[in-house]
């Protein structure tokens, strides 16, 4: 048997050592985390840190807002927050110590700055906002409300989420009477209104001296909460569902009994002199609603913050 001794090819050019920049590595992490962690040659964990990030800041939050119960909401909201800005800190401060200890680096065949500018497109400019999207769309979406159409309920200034996962063949969420639904302008298309749904395909609505009925029966349960500042509030009822509505002091207004259509639902604000609701802008569509406002998870006011109407379960109300 004859010994062989492997020689070098001299067609294959010597790999190319460099040193590492850590200001390119920490911006790279600031820019996108894990990037910083790529530049240095580290694919798995730049993999696993823009994963966990992108996690924390999308999906992760979408699930705290839809199914946890409501009081936990805002402070694991904080919580994963300060989590996704530490994973993004970490990033850079890794990138950074990891590329000064690199004085004698070995470049490794795809560190290319072709590849760098790939990633940074598929991850950053697709991958992030088409997440958002989805999650926006299909799972969680936060709305503020200008004006007070849906107050004592929701006010001017309340910032909320909402379950986008409502109303669709395949969602569990069902349009229900009492829901407070977020629903499309039928005259602005690409707006949308807070309103409570009142009446289901079927039934029969009619107001009569600013008392609701709702086939033929009056939906109103409690009359002892009468003066609050110039306006009239009562408490309305409809099977299980409770809430509160208002009206000017002494001013009457009636709606004509209505039999809403098939396919649509009949919507009216909780503050009856100040809503642009069904009895303007008629019945709406069921395909027109997509959301059902499940929290408020902030709220503020000319006056400052309203902290006790951060975390109200609006599902209840």
């Amino acid at each position: 048997m004859k010994n062989t001794t492997s020689v070098p090819n001299d067609n294959q050019p010597p790999r190319q050592r460099v040193r590492r920049s850590p200001l390119i590595a920490a911006l790279m992490s600031a820019s996108l985390p894990g990037f910083g962690q790529l530049y240095n040659g580290q694919l798995n964990k730049a993999a696993w840190i823009f994963v966990i990030f992108a996690s924390l800041t999308i999906p992760v939050s979408a699930a705290i807002a839809l199914w946890l119960p409501a009081p936990l909401t805002v402070p694991l909201q904080l919580l994963g927050g300060i989590l996704a800005i530490s994973v993004w800190l970490y990033a850079i401060i890794n990138a950074w110590i990891t590329a000064r200890h690199r004085d004698n680096y070995t470049l490794r065949p795809w560190q290319t700055s072709g590849l760098y500018a790939v990633v940074f497109i598929i991850c950053n400019l697709i991958t992030m906002p088409l997440l958002t999207i989805s999650v926006r769309t299909h799972l969680v979406q936060p709305f503020t409300t200008p004006s007070n159409s849906m107050s004592p309920t929701v006010l001017a200034g309340d910032y909320l989420f909402a379950n986008m996962s409502y109303n669709c063949p395949y969602c569990l969420a069902k349009v229900n009477r009492g829901d407070i639904a977020i629903l499309i302008n039928p005259n602005k298309r690409n707006f949308f209104y807070i309103k409570r749904v009142i009446g289901l395909p079927g039934d029969s609505i009619e107001i009569s001296n600013n008392q609701l009925l709702i086939n033929g029966e009056s939906a109103q349960y409690d009359t002892s909460d009468q003066q609050h500042e110039n306006f009239d509030r009562v408490k309305e009822q409809s099977g299980n569902r409770q809430w509160e509505v208002q009206w000017q002091t002494d001013k009457t207004e009636d709606f004509p009994a209505t039999i809403v259509e098939p396919g649509h639902v009949f919507v009216l604000g909780d503050n009856r002199d100040a809503s642009n609701d069904s009895r303007l802008i008629g019945q709406i569509p069921l395909s027109d609603i997509k959301g059902l406002a499940r929290q408020i998870w902030f709220s503020r006011s000319k006056e400052g913050i309203r902290w006790d109407r951060i975390g109200l379960d609006l599902t209840t109300r």
